[in-house]
């Protein structure tokens, strides 16, 4: 088939190169526009448009595609279907309907489960024990469009946004060509979302990121593993930034005020919860790098003691 891509990051690069190593031809490439990035504000490409340099392959980075010119352009490709994965840009009903095939698009969750900007990050504050890989033919709604094609994908009481991520963008290139030779083939059967099933998944803030002591120790662990890598749980102690990284879970009579520590040793730090204890094992202290609670102990650059507390939401 002859395809238009369009997407932005590294999620959607991957699937590019999964697309360019089939027998598929893909005829053009729609991206974002270069933006400054890093410190040094850097004009710099999006993933997807380095990995087709040199291959002379049309890339293009509209701004819109409501202009008449640019639609004209999309339909001029003469395309079978328009691959869509996390592109950055609505695509109005009139650009859905120019490929033959009209537009799909490649979902990190199994839709109507989690629609939206922040699927990975939203199943694991949920605590579901399973996501995947979700095909669907896209309309003019959020997420919406019928369902093409699932992989699925279990999700382990360690898993993180990075492994989770890991794991989706190692599923993904294959659904998606999967999902292409049956639907050249007709041998695909859409299927109609559940709308009472559906979940959104809005945009992680930095300001989730706080932890509520308050909490259970379970629901602490899950922001602490749902917000890594990015934004990071974090809570105060004597003032300084406390950056949460790695924690686990242990079952314990709550007979202290959450937030406070309950006990130290070489491991960890345990942090009494709405119910149970957090067990700290890796940390951030202001203008350091991630470490053991065991190098932060030995390196004493804070005083973590027994019966003090944690001041976060609390």
């Amino acid at each position: 088939m002859r395809i238009i891509f369009a997407g932005t990051p590294l999620f959607a690069a991957k699937h590019l190169q999964a697309l360019l190593e089939s027998r598929h031809t893909v005829c053009a490439v729609y991206t974002q526009p270069d933006k400054p990035q890093g410190r040094g504000l850097k004009v710099t490409a999006s993933p997807v448009k380095q990995l087709v340099a040199g291959l002379n392959i049309p890339v293009k980075q509209p701004t819109s595609f409501k202009e008449m010119a640019v639609q004209q352009e999309i339909n001029a490709w003469e395309a079978d279907i328009m691959v869509v994965i996390a592109y950055g840009l609505l695509l109005p009903p009139a650009v859905l309907t120019l490929p033959t095939l009209g537009c799909i698009n490649v979902h990190a969750s199994l839709l109507p489960r989690w629609r939206g900007a922040a699927p990975i990050q939203h199943a694991i504050l949920a605590g579901d024990k399973v996501t995947g890989i979700t095909i669907m033919q896209m309309d003019t709604g959020l997420d919406t469009g019928e369902m093409l094609y699932k992989s699925f994908c279990e999700i382990t009481n360690s898993d993180t946004t990075e492994s989770l991520y890991e794991k989706l963008i190692a599923l993904g290139p294959q659904a998606l060509i999967t999902t292409l030779d049956r639907l050249e083939k007709k041998q695909l059967i859409a299927e109609k979302q559940d709308t009472k099933e559906a979940c959104y998944a809005h945009k992680i803030t930095k300001a989730q990121a706080e932890v509520d002591w308050r909490l259970s120790a379970i629901e602490i662990d899950r922001i602490i593993r749902a917000f890594n890598p990015w934004p990071i749980a974090y809570t105060h102690y004597q003032q300084q930034l406390v950056r949460i990284w790695q924690a686990s879970v242990m079952v314990a009579e709550n007979l202290l005020e959450p937030g406070t520590i309950a006990e130290i040793n070489k491991h960890a730090l345990y942090v009494m919860t709405g119910s149970g204890l957090l067990c700290i094992e890796k940390i951030q202290l202001p203008g350091s790098k991630p470490l053991a609670v065991q190098d932060i102990l030995n390196g004493k650059k804070i005083n973590f003691e027994k019966g003090q507390r944690f001041d976060g939401k609390i």
